[in-house]
């Protein structure tokens, strides 16, 4: 465990995004003008998923965090089909954390929080791409209560709140024992999933399975070094042809436009290069109402009530529209509006396609390991919240 590996693949994860909203009412959001760009004003989380992602990244987790970039598309398109109650659609929120790197200060006890809480998909996925291995102790009583002390679980009971350890090494090393930290988080109403890399049994031996039981939470086994196994489909070409399509119709604006949208590109060819089918999914997941990137793009920003473009100034405007008239802005955002909704429209039927088309062709077993662990983990917890799924 001492050579640095770097991670090829996709971006992530995650895990987790979007707006907030709740069984029992909607969360009202506002966007105000600053100085430059318009910025988002939260009030208190109401139907809000939080997911806190704690991956081993020691030299043996190299196929872990491939699952995870190769399988974090499946779980975001999952999550688009959730219902809360009737008609309100909860959102997602992803942190991720790496533990158990040498690279990693010790004093901080390995463990380093990659991104807090966001539901920015191109971001997480930037940021579990960057992720290297390096042998190290990993204490995951410590990662545990790092996450729960440092990131903001919000105080609504009626919110999903889960994390996910994933890990090969005996639960119990460390200066904080992992029931003081899995107790912690029962009292904050947290369910700790424990996903243990090996062995069924070794995993139970090692206390995984004493992890994931103190808060009512799953133990799952999976074989971290399986190769996934994606089934190329007729619609695959159609779908990624779509999604040049789709990156055209967004308008970037403000102090964050010209970078975001060079990361959507750059997270769309990281997906590409590590197989076709994790870009089609990632494709999926552009066309989901998880995608939303109002911080940037003048398409989603106006779909928000407040939405004013005279408030912007011009010059925080793409070139081609700093000398346009106030209308002929707003024609030009409801055009591309339009257009997207098109778009994502066909990408939805094509995919519908893909599926059956993988339903008939998939042999038994051949789904990621990763990806079916963790969903089943969260269709089973987000009953507890009055969750259903449309598929």
């Amino acid at each position: 465990m001492k050579n640095v590996k770097q991670i090829a693949g996709i971006a992530l994860l995650t895990f987790f995004v979007g707006s907030t909203l709740s069984c029992e009412a909607k969360n009202k959001k506002e966007i105000t003008l600053a100085t430059q760009a318009f910025v988002e004003t939260k009030k208190p989380d109401k139907n809000v998923v939080k997911v806190a992602l704690l991956l081993d990244t020691s030299n043996s987790m190299d196929g872990l965090i491939n699952q995870a970039k190769a399988q974090l598309w499946d779980i975001v398109n999952k999550f688009s089909y959730v219902k809360c109650g009737n008609e309100d659609r909860p959102q997602l929120q992803i942190a991720l954390y790496e533990y158990g790197n040498s690279s990693i200060e010790k004093q901080d006890g390995y463990i380093k929080q990659v991104i807090g809480f966001s539901t920015d998909l191109d971001e997480i996925s930037e940021k579990l791409f960057s992720l290297t291995t390096n042998g190290g102790d990993e204490y995951c009583g410590e990662a545990i209560s790092t996450s729960i002390k440092d990131l903001d679980w919000g105080k609504n009971p009626d919110n999903l709140k889960m994390i996910f350890i994933a890990g090969n090494e005996p639960f119990n090393q460390g200066k904080i024992n992992y029931k003081d930290a899995t107790l912690d988080a029962k009292e904050k109403g947290i369910i700790v999933n424990t996903i243990f890399c090996g062995d069924y049994n070794q995993g139970a031996n090692s206390h995984w399975k004493s992890g994931a039981q103190l808060t009512g939470g799953e133990y799952i086994v999976i074989n971290h070094n399986k190769k996934v196994i994606h089934i190329d489909t007729p619609y695959d070409d159609v779908i990624i042809t779509l999604n040049k399509k789709l990156n055209k119709t967004y308008v970037s604006y403000g102090s964050l436009g010209s970078s975001k949208i060079a990361l959507q590109s750059v997270q769309d060819d990281k997906a590409a290069e590590m197989e076709e089918a994790v870009m089609v999914k990632r494709a999926v997941s552009k066309s989901s109402r998880l995608y939303n990137n109002a911080s940037w793009d003048l398409v989603d920003a106006s779909k928000n009530k407040n939405f004013n473009v005279s408030k912007i100034e011009k010059k925080q405007l793409p070139k081609e529209l700093q000398n346009k008239t106030n209308k002929e802005i707003e024609a030009f955002i409801e055009t591309k509006k339009q257009e997207r909704e098109n778009i994502q429209q066909q990408i939805k039927e094509a995919n519908q396609k893909r599926e059956a088309y993988i339903a008939k062709n998939q042999k038994e077993g051949a789904k990621g390991e990763l990806e079916n662990a963790m969903i089943s983990a969260i269709v089973k917890q987000g009953k507890s919240k009055n969750y259903t799924w449309d598929k």
